[in-house]
């Protein structure tokens, strides 16, 4: 898709509006500056830190399938430790970057539609995979404003949870019990966060 865009500087009175392309214009959604291009980087947290949110809520009553897992550690992997606009290692993007910025942007918001559509519709396996499309498009946008940090991918997120999920339903009888009664603890966020703090042992590996 043809990312051009418009800007114009926010001036009393006036909404800051950026146009896309022709079938994209928004009068400036998220609330913010544009005429600092770096706060595309703010709008872009914020917008799937709420996805994620709806998601957990949808998924949190019962057990998490392997996929429904690994989509919420995607986004959660690609949200830890996100940078301030005027963080250190964040860079200024040329016009070229700033273009591949905005087409991500109008990207996300597409696939966002869409999930608001299949939350209506309770369509869970519908709103796994769209999660996982509106956190790589978000990750792009991380990797242009923040070059130096390394983003996993949803295939290296998805191997460690598919571990971690058959180790579970091995622990889980046939008859739907557990003798240690590891399954009525069971919970989603304490497999988040055992997965969160795992990656980010490996990452701090790899740096050093």
């Amino acid at each position: 898709m043809s990312a051009e865009h418009t800007e114009s500087a926010a001036h009393e009175g006036q909404v800051t509006t950026v146009t896309f392309d022709d079938a994209h214009m928004f009068a400036n959604p998220w609330g913010v500056d544009l005429s600092d291009h770096r706060n595309l980087l703010k709008a872009a947290s914020e917008r799937l830190s709420l996805v994620r949110y709806v998601f957990l809520v949808q998924i949190e009553d019962g057990i998490a399938s392997a996929a429904q897992r690994a989509s919420l550690e995607y986004a959660d992997a690609v949200l830890i430790g996100w940078p301030e606009t005027d963080a250190a290692d964040v860079v200024a993007v040329d016009d070229d970057q700033y273009d591949v910025v905005v087409e991500q942007i109008v990207l996300m918001e597409d696939y966002i539609d869409r999930f608001r559509d299949m939350e209506r519709d309770n369509d869970i396996d519908g709103m796994t995979d769209t999660l996982i499309r509106i956190t790589e498009r978000v990750a792009h946008v991380r990797r242009a404003f923040q070059p130096s940090f390394l983003l996993p991918t949803f295939a290296e997120i998805r191997r460690v949870v598919q571990d971690e999920w058959n180790e579970d339903m091995g622990k889980i009888d046939p008859e739907g019990e557990s003798g240690d009664g590891y399954a009525q603890e069971l919970t989603l966020q304490r497999q988040i966060d055992r997965v969160t703090t795992e990656h980010a042992r490996e990452h701090n590996q790899e740096k050093h």
